[in-house]
């Protein structure tokens, strides 16, 4: 990971304000008919955080992270961002105001090589009309010049170099997930959600992708919500974990006050008694 290590990236040059990522979560309820997805759930997370929500098959994860990311629009609760409410919108009008995710089914285009895939993400940042475009002035070429950077950085920092111009269908689904994480971070997020980055992987693929997580999180201060049901990568890397079962948050707390709760023993194993 060279690339984030020793040199100006875009991680490393961003200011303190720019990385700012305080997510407020209020009396959240989201309904799909008689269905309730989720139930009053309140959380919170700090700048420089990274932040796990768990929970068994059904409990309301992925719904939690859509109203979050615009995909969602709850019945009731208040969602802020940086002191803003975000509740309501849609998710490119969230992805602008510094909200990246990564998905549980990759929402990549196939057909591109993964470099134009991750060109592709920095669309939110282009800052030039049509016209300029069209007759390529300084200005548009600078800003290009930047684009290319920052997608150059990622691609190294992600140790898939051999695969830029590589169609993306064409990969193993492994460095897919990959190329997926380096999507989102190609929107420079303030916050970057990521809904179970490890499902289908290898165990060596998950700890490529442990060891990006960490060296974001802990050198560069990447602020993060993580969604995974894998429990060992979850107790290993997180700071705070929140557990939700049938749309309710049933604990919160470090990895080892969660682990050790009884409701969230009795979630996973069942009711013994």
């Amino acid at each position: 990971m060279k690339a984030f290590r020793g040199q100006p990236t875009i991680f490393a040059a961003a200011q303190p304000d720019n990385r700012r990522a305080e997510l407020t979560v209020e009396a959240l309820s989201l309904q799909f008919g008689g269905l309730v997805a989720l139930q009053n759930i309140n959380l919170n997370v700090k700048t420089g955080e990274l932040l796990a929500i768990i929970g068994p098959n059904g409990a309301g994860k992925t719904s939690l992270l859509n109203c979050m990311t615009g995909y969602y629009h709850p019945q009731q609760g208040r969602i802020t961002f940086n002191g803003e409410a975000i509740t309501g919108l849609h998710p490119h009008k969230i992805t602008e105001r510094g909200i990246g995710r990564t998905f549980q089914n990759i929402e990549l285009f196939p057909g591109a090589s993964v470099i134009a895939n991750l060109l592709l993400a920095r669309h939110i940042h282009c800052h030039y009309s049509v016209g300029l475009a069209a007759l390529f002035w300084p200005s548009v070429k600078r800003e290009e010049v930047r684009h290319r950077r920052v997608v150059e950085e990622i691609i190294d920092f992600l140790e898939i170099q051999s695969i830029r111009k590589k169609p993306v269908g064409s990969l193993p689904y492994g460095l897919r997930k990959r190329v997926d994480l380096g999507r989102a971070l190609a929107l420079e997020p303030k916050l970057l959600v990521l809904d179970e980055p490890f499902a289908g992987m290898t165990l060596e693929e998950k700890e490529d992708i442990v060891r990006f997580l960490v060296e974001l999180n802990e050198a560069w201060g990447q602020t993060m919500i993580l969604v995974e049901h894998d429990m060992s990568v979850v107790m290993s890397i997180s700071q705070r974990i929140i557990v939700l079962d049938f749309g309710k948050k049933i604990s919160e707390g470090s990895p080892e006050v969660v682990q050790n709760h009884p409701e969230v023993i009795k979630a996973y194993l069942g009711d013994s008694g």
